[in-house]
């Protein structure tokens, strides 16, 4: 019987690796410009349009809490969810991987309790970690945070 793989978005955040199911994918695009949320959360960092589709633009470094990107400008991946379409603006995106299934473990009892929240496990590779990001978990913590937090 043939090892199963998962055909894996990958992109990184500071030092992390992070990848994404390919068939939550819409695209992956440039930074876009964007129309500000007034009195949105700062994981929301704003709207962009999407060839007449408007798209939430959702800052991962905030959800994270990593300190604000410098210089660069964040990279768009445009996911499917069933919520609908959202954008994560991530700093670099990473090639697709094929990631064997026998590699996956669960998330390790020391990570972080934001990354516990919103990753489902982790993939052994050569010579990192690629954390695999929940996305429908992302999107109900966004939308907890965004009826929840005060500004």
């Amino acid at each position: 019987m043939a090892p199963q793989t998962r055909q894996l978005c990958t992109f990184s955040l500071g030092e992390l690796l992070f990848g994404v199911a390919v068939t939550h994918v819409q695209e992956v695009i440039r930074y876009q410009e964007m129309t500000s949320v007034p009195l949105a959360p700062a994981l929301i960092r704003g709207l962009i349009n999407l060839r007449g589709q408007i798209v939430t633009a959702l800052d991962m470094r905030a959800r994270l809490g990593l300190p604000a990107r410098e210089g660069e400008l964040p990279m768009n991946v445009v996911l499917r969810t069933t919520d609908g379409v959202v954008s994560l603006l991530v700093d670099e995106i990473g090639d697709v991987v094929q990631a064997d299934e026998s590699a996956f473990e669960r998330v390790p009892e020391t990570t972080d309790g934001i990354l516990r929240e919103i990753v489902s496990g982790v993939y052994k590779l050569d010579r990192r970690l690629l954390l695999l990001l929940d996305v429908e978990r992302v999107m109900q913590n966004s939308q907890a945070n965004s009826k929840g937090e005060a500004a």
